[in-house]
């Protein structure tokens, strides 16, 4: 499952906005990875975690409090196709934008896109990769078509 973070001046967001945040980049990220109608299995395992960090900690050559933002996404192996890739740091880029409601953030917003390596991906003890999603993931849609 999708690991999201973001990291940005603690004021560049309204208050109480964190949940919106992880829930539009959350939906942003299992479109792009393909998944039409997320249950359970998606929305309860696809974390998004809000760093907000001090003005002055984000700085730039130009200054030493910068408007930048920067989201990773980590995703197990080829859970994003080129084109998924595209349409997401799209959609972050356009999230980040409208939730900070500056016109021009979107270009102060870095989208890094990283893949876990086969089995390097850690849950309940487990050491994931395609084959144990696979299994994972089959296992959730049964249980769903019970």
């Amino acid at each position: 499952m999708p690991m999201i973070d973001v990291y940005a001046p603690a004021d560049l967001f309204p208050a109480n906005t964190d949940g919106r945040l992880g829930k539009e980049l959350t939906m942003a990220v299992l479109r792009a990875e393909g998944v039409a109608t997320p249950g359970p299995f998606h929305l309860n395992n696809t974390a998004a975690f809000i760093h907000r960090m001090d003005p002055h900690a984000v700085h730039t050559a130009a200054t030493d409090s910068a408007r930048t933002v920067r989201v990773q996404v980590i995703t197990p192996p080829a859970a994003l196709t080129r084109e998924g890739q595209k349409q997401l740091v799209k959609e972050i880029t356009e999230i980040i934008t409208k939730i900070s409601g500056d016109p021009t953030q979107a270009s102060r917003t870095w989208v890094i896109l990283t893949e876990a390596a086969e089995g390097g991906w850690g849950l309940s003890g487990t050491a994931y990769g395609r084959q144990e999603f696979t299994a994972l993931a089959a296992k959730a849609a049964a249980a769903r078509a019970k």
